[in-house]
C-alpha cells in the first residue's frame, strides 16, 4: 500500500475507476481510511504526486475525525434502539435488567464480551427476519453471514446468501428489518430497478423512514469500539 512519509505516515489505498477523468481523495470519517480514485490508465507515481499536493487538506481532515467512543464498564450503548448502561453482573451469562447490561467477570474484558453478545444477537435476529421475507416471497436464504462493514449495511449473492452488518443490533428494529427485507428482495431481483422496489414495497411497506434513518443516523453505530 502506497505510503506518504510522516510523521506520522499515511497509507493510502489506490482505487482505479473506468469513471474516473482525474485524480480525487476521500477520507472516511468513520475510519480515517484515504482512498485516491485515478483514471484507469494514469499511473501510481502521478497519483501520489497528486496525494502530495493535497497533504496539508489531508492531515487537517484526519484530525478532525473522532476516533470513537471505547465501550467499557459504565458506558451507554444501544441495543434494538434503547440505550443499556454496561454494569458489572453475577453468575456466567450477560443479561439485560432495568436499562443495564450486567457483564460478570473481569471488567477489562467488558468490551470484548459485549461485543460478543451482541453479534450473537445480530445472527439470531437478522437470521429469523432474513427466513421471514424470504418465505414470503418463495425463496431460500442458504447463509446469513456477519460481518463490520462500513461502506454497506447488506448485501445478497445468486445462491442466496446474505450478508450483514452486525452493528444493525444497535438500531431500531425496524430499521433491521427493512435490511433484511431489502436483502432478500434481492433474491427476486439482483438489482436496484422499479421492480426491485416494487418487491421491498410489499415485503416491507413504509421502508423509506427506515432508509431515511440508517442515512441520517446509521453513521452513529459504528462510533463504538470494543
Amino acid at each position: 500500500m502506497p505510503v506518504l512519509p510522516g510523521p506520522p505516515a499515511l497509507e493510502i489505498t489506490l482505487r482505479r475507476s473506468a469513471r474516473a477523468r482525474r485524480f480525487s481523495l476521500r477520507v472516511l470519517a468513520l475510519d480515517g481510511k484515504v482512498t485516491l480514485t485515478l483514471p484507469p490508465r494514469a499511473r501510481e507515481a502521478e497519483a501520489m504526486a497528486f496525494a502530495r499536493t493535497q497533504e496539508d487538506w489531508l492531515r487537517a481532515a484526519l484530525t478532525r475525525i473522532s476516533p470513537g467512543e471505547l465501550v467499557t464498564m459504565g458506558s451507554e450503548i444501544p441495543f434494538e434502539g434503547n440505550l443499556l448502561r454496561i454494569n458489572p453482573g453475577s453468575g456466567r451469562a450477560l443479561r439485560v435488567e432495568d436499562g443495564q447490561l450486567l457483564v460478570p467477570g473481569d471488567p477489562a474484558q467488558a468490551g470484548p464480551r459485549v461485543a460478543a453478545w451482541l453479534k450473537a444477537r445480530a445472527r439470531d435476529r437478522l437470521a429469523a427476519a432474513s427466513d421471514h421475507y424470504a418465505a414470503q416471497v418463495g425463496r431460500k436464504v442458504t447463509q446469513v453471514a456477519l460481518r463490520d462493514t462500513r461502506s454497506r449495511w447488506g448485501s445478497c449473492s445468486a445462491e442466496g446468501r446474505l450478508m450483514y452488518s452486525w452493528r444493525l443490533i444497535l438500531a431500531p428494529p425496524r430499521v433491521l428489518d427493512y435490511v433484511a427485507a431489502h436483502e432478500v428482495a434481492h433474491l427476486v431481483e439482483m438489482n436496484h430497478s422499479p421492480a426491485f422496489w416494487a418487491v421491498v414495497g410489499r415485503l416491507f411497506p413504509g421502508w423509506q423512514a427506515q432508509r431515511a434513518w440508517l442515512r441520517g443516523q446509521g453513521s452513529q453505530l459504528h462510533g463504538y469500539r470494543f
